[in-house]
């Protein structure tokens, strides 16, 4: 066996692993959404505690207006709930607007905290700890500056909250927008519904473990104060924060009936500026807390540091590897005996990819249509090596602002 074919084997053998506990995460999931979509939901108790819904917006005046008034509208009682925007070292008219909305909206609880390049401007979790200390809600809501919950999105987070002292946070499902906006959006669309949200459900039900996203997520207050807020050098403020909470003994639960609709980069442009952020980002946390393997309080949450080293490190390292030695190989400059096989591997490997993503739209109204099947096929050979190429590049950046020790700053998602 020559070294490349030393070097096709374990790359193989990295891919499907990493393929086959995302089988297995999608056929839990699929289990969850199952059990859930007959339970209802828990109860909100006769007085409802008090939320602080905590929106950051850095020059968003494009979306703004019309988050605000989603949230307004939320079902929850309205005297029971504040809506702090944290318009944070904006350039744009996003303080007008939000002026205005006040105006328009002065019996509600509708704070607006405007800061300068002094106060502001240092990123998301920055805004948070503003925001959070001008809070006085017992439980904390987040929601960017693009999103346009439910009604019901805030009165099914709290009710599942306060129905199980040992949750620590309650995540709720977001859905784009505008998927019907551009191709791209359409992958994105799928994406979301079968890779973030599936695994997620699949994570609840086999491991009682759950990543906190960006957006439509509550937590509580106390749990904010102990651990000392946002970390202020994470981009991806969400996951961090996440593991800081487990390691207080507490879990995460996904409740996919909260449900929010969210804007998604219409362009590559911007898709590639914001998931390279994200990868970044992941890449700080699992940097961050890579020691927790060896720490014994910590054996119930390995699963997910050992996930995400695997998904940003080994995937990425072992498909460039493999698709590396496969042109090489086809264009005759490297021999290896296993390439066929590999290239049989690669095609099953497609055909599950396929096949698990369509089986998790038939859980979404109006996703169940054969087109999605050619568009699934599409995104295979498109979108998802795109994703590679932006997980390395993530990797290289944060590398790279490790050594010239850059400070965290908004990286702003262009709207549409």
């Amino acid at each position: 066996m020559t070294p490349f074919d030393i070097l096709m084997l374990i790359s193989v053998i990295c891919i499907w692993s990493l393929l086959l506990v995302n089988v297995a995460l999608i056929v839990a999931g699929y289990l969850f959404y199952l059990q859930t979509d007959r339970l209802p939901v828990p109860s909100l108790p006769q007085t409802p505690p008090f939320v602080s819904i905590m929106v950051p917006a850095h020059n968003e005046g494009m979306v703004i207006v019309k988050t605000v008034e989603s949230l307004l509208a939320l079902n929850y009682p309205h005297d029971r709930y504040e809506i702090i925007v944290i318009n944070d070292n904006s350039s744009d008219n996003s303080s007008e607007l939000l002026s205005g909305l006040q105006r328009r909206h002065a019996g509600r609880n509708l704070i607006v905290i405007n800061t300068d390049k002094v106060t502001g401007g240092k990123g998301k979790s920055n805004a948070l700890n503003i925001g959070f200390a001008q809070s006085k809600g017992e439980l904390i809501a987040i929601y960017d500056a693009d999103n346009t919950p439910e009604k019901t999105a805030l009165t099914y987070l709290v009710a599942e909250i306060m129905a199980d002292a040992k949750l620590g946070a309650v995540i709720g499902k977001f859905r784009t927008r505008n998927r019907n906006a551009s191709l791209l959006t359409r992958f994105i669309n799928i994406e979301t519904l079968s890779f973030q949200w599936m695994a997620q459900a699949g994570r609840w039900k086999l491991f009682k473990l759950c990543t906190i996203p960006g957006t439509n997520f509550i937590m509580r207050r106390h749990i904010v104060e102990e651990i000392g807020g946002w970390d202020v050098k994470a981009i991806a403020e969400d996951t961090e924060i996440s593991f800081r909470i487990y390691m207080m003994g507490y879990r995460i639960k996904f409740q996919p009936k909260s449900v929010t609709w969210e804007q998604e980069p219409q362009t590559v442009k911007v898709w590639f500026k914001q998931r390279s952020r994200w990868a970044k980002g992941n890449v700080y946390v699992i940097v961050k807390n890579f020691p927790l393997l060896f720490n014994r309080k910590a054996a119930r949450i390995r699963f997910d540091i050992l996930y995400f080293v695997a998904i940003y490190f080994l995937l990425v390292s072992s498909l460039i590897v493999s698709d590396l030695l496969l042109v090489l190989h086809a264009l005759g400059y490297v021999k290896t005996t296993i390439a066929g096989f590999s290239s049989f591997l690669w095609m099953l490997a497609i055909t599950l990819f396929v096949v698990g993503t369509y089986i998790t739209l038939t859980t979404e109204k109006g996703e169940m249509k054969l087109s999605n099947l050619w568009l699934i096929m599409l995104m295979y050979v498109t979108y998802c090596q795109m994703w590679m190429v932006v997980a390395a590049y993530g990797l290289y950046n944060y590398f790279k602002d490790q050594i010239f020790k850059r400070e965290v700053k908004w990286y702003k998602t262009e709207r549409f």
